[in-house]
């Protein structure tokens, strides 16, 4: 990244601006999978009351509509999970318990002597913009579901050493 990168300033500890998709889902707690669930849930419980006021198929014409519910409240949900993990590693809601969990991942991968964040498999310029594209992308997702799938080096955090972007 350049020198004119952003540092998001937050009321709680940044632990990684561009998390990989794996960590995102392995620090969801459990109040993550309940609203998961929830809005699974929501979609055909919705529709099944909206069919209950008023019908508009009969009951082999319902299972489709059912189906499509239930797989968009799914995915919906998954999102939804996915931007709460998101917005606790930017720092942006409360996060002592991934902060804890962040802290024993990289000593482990320390002791082994791993790079903190994975073994990048492309070049400098694909890594670049590979952050540069999914960065804060779990704000986006209105317009496109974009997740972080790659190991590279650019994730600004609390531990990161950052003092030529903090001057800015």
């Amino acid at each position: 990244m350049s020198s004119a990168e952003q540092y998001v300033r937050t009321e709680y500890p940044v632990i990684d601006s561009d998390p990989h998709f794996s960590r995102v889902v392995r620090y969801m707690r459990g109040s993550d999978y309940v609203a998961w669930g929830t809005l699974t849930a929501s979609g055909p419980g919705l529709l099944l009351a909206l069919e209950r006021i008023r019908p508009a198929a009969g009951p082999k014409g319902i299972n489709f509509a059912l189906g499509v519910a239930t797989a968009m409240g799914f995915m919906g949900g998954f999102l939804y999970s996915y931007q709460n993990s998101s917005l606790r590693f930017w720092g942006w809601d409360e996060n002592s318990r991934e902060q804890a969990m962040n802290k024993t991942e990289m000593e482990k991968r320390a002791a082994a002597g791993l790079p903190a964040y994975g073994v990048p498999t492309m070049d400098e310029a694909a890594q670049a913009s590979a952050a540069r594209n999914s960065k804060y992308a779990a704000v986006k997702f209105s317009a496109i579901p974009w997740f972080n799938t790659t190991n590279h080096k650019y994730h600004l955090s609390e531990s990161t050493s950052n003092d030529a972007n903090s001057d800015k």
